[in-house]
């Protein structure tokens, strides 16, 4: 049910999806439709927290890990940063291929509503979060000195963001295969040393 109702948000725009088009396009009477989600904004954010959520998991899995798999051990415990990069990136090409639909919903938000602005405002701090940690990968030596790591982070969910465009899962492509393509790109990009290994 919830991922007809995204389709039809993504079809028509969520302002201009009503609860008519929605019950169409289920094959339910509306009072059917009002029965599983109390309002549109209530089923707008459960399909938001699909991707989002999916998404803050990532980040605080890699950052809560004592060390990524293949990553070195700071002083404080913590993964390196590349190793936390690296786990970053691999698992939200995942998340891209697996909720797909919600993805391209919450990257076609205008914040016309609450519900959209407490959702762009998620997207910006998971932003902030990956800035952090490629600041922390320049401070390490393992970021080139001449690119900004907020431009670093923007650049690198413009990429995993654009999967969703054009990605099928009937393709030829595997979420892993595509997961290995993006870590490379991203490795290229950045320039890291030897050292720093994001395969």
């Amino acid at each position: 049910m919830l991922e007809v109702i995204v389709q039809v948000f993504t079809d028509h725009g969520y302002d201009a999806s009503s609860l008519g088009m929605i019950s169409n396009r289920l094959g339910l009477s509306k009072s059917a439709v009002y029965h599983h989600f109390a309002s549109k904004a209530e089923m707008l954010e459960i399909a938001l927290e699909r991707a989002l959520g999916a998404l803050e998991r990532v980040f605080d899995e890699a950052e809560g890990r004592d060390t990524a798999e293949g990553g070195e051990r700071e002083a404080s415990g913590r993964a390196d940063a590349v190793g936390q990069i690296r786990e970053i990136v691999r698992a939200a090409v995942l998340v891209a291929c697996e909720q797909q639909p919600y993805l391209i919903l919450l990257l076609r938000l205008h914040g016309n509503s609450d519900v959209e602005l407490r959702a762009l405002e998620r997207r910006r701090a998971l932003t902030a979060r990956l800035r952090a940690i490629f600041e922390r990968a320049r401070s390490e030596g393992a970021l080139r000195d001449d690119l900004d790591p907020g431009l670093a982070a923007r650049f690198t969910f413009g990429l995993v963001n654009s999967l969703v465009e054009w990605y099928r899962p009937d393709g030829p492509e595997t979420p892993d295969a595509l997961a290995d393509a993006v870590l490379a790109y991203v490795r290229s990009g950045l320039r890291v040393n030897e050292v720093a290994d994001f395969r």
